[in-house]
């Protein structure tokens, strides 16, 4: 799993003016799943599935 910096860099993640995340495959903006038990949180498209890192 890649984090979401490199997503953004890699041109899979998008980030429009107000800060929100989005695939740039389907266009759909991301969900967040925070896990109290560890450090980062996993930003997830609903639609096809991809998953990045968020520290």
């Amino acid at each position: 799993m890649q984090s979401v910096r490199s997503g953004l860099r890699k041109g899979e993640v998008e980030k429009d003016t107000y800060g929100r995340l989005s695939c740039s495959n389907c266009g759909e903006s991301l969900k967040t799943r925070n896990d109290p038990s560890e450090v980062y949180s996993i930003r997830s498209c609903p639609d096809c599935g991809s998953s990045w890192k968020d520290i």
